[in-house]
């Protein structure tokens, strides 16, 4: 049986949100034009954080439909990691890579907070820009050790780079 296509074959991440406690923006990709404005975005991340305000997933990872989005999302601290993917994509593939992201930023910051975070924003965002690229998933273990050695001190000798 012959695929129908490349979607078929890949699933597609829509977007990626490090939000704060108060839902404003640490850290954020969108891989799909379903918010083609600036303030699109902004208006879905306000009524996705107003959803989302629950206690428990600050434990385990919870999984939402959200305006035909699948949305899997965690908390940690005062940051508030989550996963959209379309309404037909496999909720565990997208489980294991907000669970991806959430354990690179762990192992990369000292401690999981705001102030980390915007302190190694770079890193945050070498970390999106290895997990996942135009919506494709790449990778969904931790990848804090490819994101280390890419942050490396350029004037380090060659040996401690590698």
């Amino acid at each position: 049986m012959a695929l129908s296509g490349s979607r078929d074959a890949c699933p597609m991440v829509k977007s990626i949100l490090l939000l704060d406690s108060e839902g404003k923006r640490v850290a954020v990709k969108y891989y799909s034009d379903d918010w083609p404005t600036n303030n699109a975005k902004l208006a879905f991340e306000k009524s996705l954080f107003t959803k989302t305000m629950k206690p428990n997933a600050r434990t385990e990872a919870e999984i939402t439909m959200f305006d035909n989005y699948i949305v899997i999302y965690k908390f940690i601290q005062d940051l508030h990691f989550f996963v959209t993917g379309g309404d037909d994509e496999n909720e565990l593939i997208l489980a294991s890579v907000l669970q991806g992201f959430f354990d690179s930023v762990s192992l990369l910051l000292s401690t999981v907070d705001k102030r980390e975070a915007l302190e190694n924003l770079d890193l945050i965002f070498l970390c999106l820009d290895e997990i996942v690229e135009k919506g494709m998933i790449l990778e969904t273990d931790a990848i804090a050790g490819k994101v280390a050695i890419n942050s490396m001190d350029p004037g380090a000798p060659l040996s401690e780079q590698v």
